[in-house]
């Protein structure tokens, strides 16, 4: 990476009443629990040197027909696919508006960026709460979390961009509000 390109992710940082226990499993099984905190992903880690000026002015484009809007999570799925192995949390509501704001983001400036994977796959808003690199640790870690019901709900009003520096911790650049529905 030159001196110009950052590395950069945009998401969701929901604010749940209950998110102790997203941040306990995530301790366990998640390696970068201490790097960013629990998040939905919209735009995956890319590459570049487009200015903080020119990406915000991006998702204020993007974003100006979007509404803050209810999210909840629930139900913990195991991953083991050709993208990884994997605990995510699942999106029950607000999937639909993550998809179309996801669909959003990675047209114009940021439509190169899309990684080629998400063409073969339909994109599944989720958050990671695990991350594995063996089937063992993966079936173990679902065995000890599968029988967790609590419903995470909050109200998401902003967009988040994040720089991933070298030690892969996450530095807030960006923070778009979303407009208040009525």
């Amino acid at each position: 990476m030159n001196s110009n390109t950052k590395k950069r992710c945009i998401m969701i940082f929901p604010r749940f009443d209950n998110i102790n226990l997203i941040n306990e499993i995530r301790n366990k099984y998640d390696p970068l629990a201490n790097n960013v905190r629990p998040h939905v992903t919209l735009v995956f880690p890319f590459e570049s040197s487009i200015s903080t000026e020119e990406l915000y002015n991006h998702l204020i484009e993007r974003l100006k027909n979007v509404s803050s809007f209810h999210l909840n999570l629930q139900d913990i799925i195991k991953v083991d696919d050709t993208t990884g192995m994997y605990l995510f949390l699942s999106v029950k509501d607000g999937i639909d508006k993550i998809k179309d704001i996801h669909t959003k983001l990675y047209s114009g400036m940021l439509e190169e960026y899309k990684p080629a994977w998400l063409n073969e796959v339909n994109f599944m808003p989720h958050m990671t709460i695990g991350n594995f690199t063996n089937r063992s640790d993966l079936n173990k870690a679902y065995e000890d979390v599968c029988s967790i019901r609590d419903d995470f709900d909050t109200l998401v009003e902003k967009i988040s961009v994040e720089i991933i520096d070298e030690n892969e911790d996450s530095i807030i650049e960006i923070e778009i509000p979303l407009s208040k529905t009525i």
